[in-house]
Order: C-alpha cells, then structure tokens, then sequence
C-alpha cells in the first residue's frame, strides 16, 4: 500500500466537498450516470408539465368546451400527452431512487470493505493504539455519515435540467424578472456558507463521541467478567451514561443548526416569489410586461424551488460526510511500519533456522525511549525445541513477537532460513511461523472452522485427518469427540463452553494443523495442568513435523521447569539481556540466576500441584458424603 495515493481530503472546504463527491461518483460511475440520468429526465419533464398543459389547455380543452367538434375528437390525445408526462415523471423518480439507492449502497459496501482489508493489514502495534470500539464506530457510523450525501445528490445534479430550462425561460420573459428570481441561488450559497461554518465542528465532535461511547460499551461487553465478578456495573453504566449524555448534547447541537438550516432554504423560493411578484409589479406598471408575464415568472420560480431544495438536502449533509470521510482515510491512509519485501522462503521439509544478530527494540515511553531487548543474538537450530525463560518483565514476549513480524526490531536483525524477515513477501511468515499466545481467542462457530479457520469447500482447507491429528498432538481430541457432533459441534461466544486449558489447546491445534516449520509458543500452555502439558510438549517433539517427518522447530516461553527440562536448549533473559544459553542441566550448574529462577519455578508448580489436589480430594468427598 505504501504506493497508493494518499486518500485524506485537502485544500478548502469546497475543493474538499467537490473532491469527496467526485470519489464516490467515480467509484460506481455507472449507476450514478443512470442515476443522474433519470433525475434529469424528471426534471425535463417536470417543466414540460407546464408545456403539455397549456397546449392542452389553449388546443383542445377550451376549443371543446366550447364545442368545437375537431378539439373534441382531439381529447385523447391531450389526455395522451399527459398520460406521457406522467409516465415519463414516474419512470424518472423510480430510476433514480433505484439506482441511487444501489449507488448509496455500493459506496458503503466499499468503505467498509476497504476498512476492514486495512484493519487486518495494519500490524499489532497500530491496533493497540486504537480501541476496538473506535474501529468498529468506524466502519459503521463513519461509513453511513461519509456517505449521507450520495442519496439525495443525484436529485440535485439531475435537476439542474430545471434550473437551467427555468432560467432560459425566465431571461425570455424578462430581464429583471430572471435577476430578480436568480438571486435565491447566491443566497442559498450564502447560507450555506454559514452553516458550513457552524456545522463542521458540532458534526466533527458528535462523530468522535460515537466512536467514544462505542469504545466504552466494547470495553464492558468485553470485561462482563471481571463488571461482574467485582460489583462495578454502577461504575460502568456511570461511565457509559456520561458518554451518551455528551454524545446527546453534541447530536442536539447537530440538530440545532440543521434546524436553522433547513427552513432557511425552504423560505428562499418563497422569499423570490415574492420579490418576482414585486417587481413584477413595478415593470407591469410601466408597461414594460404583461401580468400574464409575471404569472409566468412566479410560476417558473415555484418549479426552481425543487432543485434548490435538493442543493439543501446535499448541502446539509456535506459537513458531516466530510468528517466522516476524514475519519475513514485518516485509517485508509495509515502506513504498516512493517512493510513486507520481495523474498519466499524455502518450501522445504524440516523447521526452520532461528538467528538474531544484534537485536535491540526500543518503544517509546513517557517522552523517552524504554529498552525492551538490547544486544541479544541466538542461533536456533532447524528442528530444536528452544525455552525462553526469565523474571516478569525480562523481555520474553517481545523476543518471540519478533519470529512472527509482530514488530521489528530497532536494531540488528532477525532471520529465518537465512533470510531477514523484513525483505519476506507478505505471506511468507504466517504460512510456515505459527504463534500461540496465552491469550487465545475462540470464535462463535464450530470446531473445524476453529481449527482450520476456513468455510467448508475452501480450496486449500485441511480435511478431517489433519484436523484430527493436530487435536490429537495438542492432547484435546478426546475432549472434542465427547461433545455433541464432534468437529461439527458449535462453541459458544469465545468458547464459553470450553475450559481455559481447552481453549489452548485447541489454539495449539489451531497452529499445527498448518503445519509451520516454526512454532512459537509464548506462555501458551499456562492453563494446562502440567502432565497434559508434558505430553503436547512430548507429542510435538516427536510428532509435530511436516510431511517429510522431520521435527519442526520450536520456540516457546516457559514457566514450568517440566517443560522447560524438555528442551534442547534454554535461553535465560534477564532486563532485556540473554544472560546464558544451553540445556537445562548446565544453566543449572553455572547460572546463578537461572538456578534461583528454576527454585522459583518449581516452587510454584509444587503449589499448583498442591491446589489441584486439594481440589480433587475436596470433590471426592463431597461425592462420598453426598446422599
């Protein structure tokens, strides 16, 4: 994306308007020229109404009524010319609204599918800085303010067909009569203007609410648990009604000046009838014009009041179409700090080789830089199993982040086969690196669709087999056939149905079912009761390869000494800093620190151990004292 143009509006506020309106047309140009077609078709012959009926009128129904007997075989055909017209009114209005509504449609289908392709190409970084609920105002009511205006626009670019017959009409007729009619035109820009003026920062700030009590309400649907659990639902409903109160003051203030607005440019065609009518007046008393002349003019004046109606309705929803739309590109326009290169890596069998040379990341914190990683270099060999270890805040997560282009390092380089992960196409890493964080996430659907994460007939999709072996190394098979339909069984909202430790696992089935050449598990098996973690650590050992059989590699963040124990090689951080790397047993002997880690670990796997049991022994004895 980094060649795309920028899509963020610039220049003055008509520049902006005309180049938002240009876009939108421009993105369905065939349904708005049919649009726009059919609205100039109404307004053909809506002037033409006035035509038909006078012919009518002076041709055949005075001559009949006064008994003209060839005006009188002649109704039919004046009532077939208005039959016409009619017809051709109708069939202008049902175009219009029909392809205008598809135009409308089609803009926002657009808008919302580019938000979400850029939602999922922005990195992890970039959706930390802004709030789900944010996102998700986005591309709702961003999407429907940027696109208010494409509704009512083909009425008003349809009738300008009016506007110009009627001013032809009008000069015709008289001069000062036309001056006098026209000026609604300026005076409609003039207040509208005004209103720009006034509506552009209501409208700005009602949007930034939406986004703002979305956001709040995302945050309590998310954290039902925890409201719940603690008793603060008072505290969030507080929180919740103070957004919605000032989103409603700032939709009142919206309301406000659209109120003004709007009657402003109903009265405009009436405010010219009556100066047409008043110097009308003056040039019928000096001869200058007959009254049916000034008839004429006030009538052609009420058929301008429709176009200038229509302006209104597009000119009253610019301000906030604009906004909405600054809101949309500001994410459009948002560059991934991870840009991908040009390279693939090796389809070969076996995992992947690990190297960090140098690697430093820094972020910024308060106004300074905070170092997460400095000068760390690890050499992983193809098919190693490698434990990441070290104190809360040794920089683990970040560590492993990097073998997934979660991030990239601030200085030095990681690599994998050889290859800088930062010159990789985009692709290469999520098809041969699979990340499994403690934190996992399950979706509303089925087992298969959560393991595969695909619709059923997908070409590529994994079929049943691999599904099932993946649930079989992840130790969660037997869990699966026991539910109602087995792979076809539904899971609830985020897997409410699962345990903890079963919707890891079945993350880590998630990931083998791909079968990556690199494994990264960061803290993903803290759920899991330690033998069966010993046995997916066993089972991936042994089994976790591709096709060709060969081991894939493995690079987790551990806390369990059990797990730690069975890998080939430990690296031990400390403050951002690789302390010591070997196999466990060394580190043992001549890491201080890792020594004093590896008590800390088994003293709390020890307690753990402890609390399950008396858990276990508690639910035997209420069993054995039950009735």
């Amino acid at each position: 994306m980094s060649g795309d143009p920028a899509l963020t509006l610039t220049g003055s506020r008509l520049r902006r308007s005309a180049t938002l309106v240009w876009r939108g047309m421009r993105s369905e140009p065939r349904l708005y020229v049919l649009a726009v077609a059919a609205s100039a078709l109404f307004g053909a012959a809506t002037v033409a109404v006035s035509r038909a009926v006078g012919w009518a009128t002076d041709a055949v129904v005075v001559p009949a009524v006064a008994g003209d007997p060839a005006a009188q075989d002649r109704i039919w055909q004046a009532g077939l010319v208005l039959a016409a017209v009619a017809l051709t009114l109708a069939l202008g209005v049902a175009g219009r609204r029909i392809w205008a509504g598809y135009g409308f449609a089609a803009i926002q289908a657009h808008h919302r599918r580019g938000l979400t392709r850029q939602y999922l190409r922005l990195p992890v970084s970039w959706h930390r800085a802004h709030p789900a609920g944010r996102l998700l105002s986005g591309a709702s009511a961003d999407v429907e303010a940027a696109t208010g205006v494409f509704n009512p626009l083909p009425f008003a670019l349809g009738v300008v067909v009016m506007i110009v017959v009627a001013a032809a009409m009008l000069l015709a007729v008289d001069v000062w009569l036309a001056v006098a009619a026209l000026l609604v035109v300026p005076a409609a820009v003039a207040a509208n203007v005004v209103f720009q003026r006034h509506m552009a920062p209501a409208a700005t700030r009602a949007q930034q609410l939406r986004a703002e009590v979305a956001d709040v309400a995302h945050e309590s649907f998310e954290g039902a648990l925890l409201v719940k659990s603690l008793g603060t639902a008072d505290r969030e409903e507080r929180r919740f009604a103070e957004r919605t109160d000032e989103l409603r003051a700032a939709n009142v203030r919206v309301g406000t000046v659209r109120a003004v607005f709007d009657p402003v440019i109903e009265l405009l065609p009436s405010l010219g009838t009556l100066a047409v009518l008043g110097v009308g007046t003056w040039r019928a008393s000096t001869g200058a014009v007959d009254a049916g002349d000034v008839v004429t003019a006030a009538y052609l004046l009420t058929v301008m009041a429709v176009p200038v109606r229509a302006f209104g309705w597009v000119l009253g929803e610019l301000p906030r179409a604009l906004v909405g739309y600054d809101r949309i590109a500001a994410v459009l326009d948002a560059r991934a700090s991870l840009a991908p290169g040009e390279h693939a890596l090796p389809r070969g069998a076996g995992g992947l080789a690990v190297r960090l040379e140098d690697v430093g990341v820094d972020v910024p914190a308060a106004g300074a830089t905070a170092t997460l990683l400095d000068g760390v270099d690890v050499d992983v060999a193809p098919g190693t199993t490698v434990a990441v270890v070290g104190s809360t805040g040794a920089g683990k997560t970040t560590l492993v982040s990097l073998l997934a282009r979660l991030s990239d390092p601030s200085r030095g380089r990681v690599l994998l086969d050889g290859t800088d992960v930062r010159d990789l196409a985009a692709g290469e890493i999520p098809s041969q690196v699979a990340l499994v964080t403690q934190q996992t996430f399950v979706f509303e659907d089925t087992v298969r669709a959560n393991v595969t994460l695909a619709d059923p007939g997908d070409e590529g999709a994994p079929d049943d087999a691999a599904v099932w072996e993946a649930l079989r190394v992840a130790r969660v098979d037997d869990v699966v056939r026991e539910l109602p339909g087995g792979l076809d069984a539904p899971l609830g909202e985020r897997g409410a149905n699962l345990s903890g430790g079963q919707r890891q696992r079945l993350a880590i089935a998630r990931a083998l079912v791909r079968r990556p050449r690199l494994l990264v598990l960061d803290d993903a098996t803290s759920a899991v009761d330690p033998r069966v973690e010993s046995e997916i650590l066993g089972a991936l050992s042994s089994a976790a390869g591709d096709a060709g059989g060969q081991a894939t590699t493995v690079v987790m963040v551990a806390y369990r000494m059990s797990s730690v124990a069975l890998a080939d090689v430990v690296v031990h951080l400390e403050g951002g800093r690789v302390v010591d790397v070997g196999p466990h047993a060394e580190l043992l002997a001549r890491d201080d620190g890792y020594r004093d880690l590896a008590t800390a670990y088994e003293r709390e796997t020890a307690r753990r151990a402890r609390e399950l049991a008396d858990e276990a022994a508690a639910g035997e004895t209420a069993s054995e004292e039950a009735p």
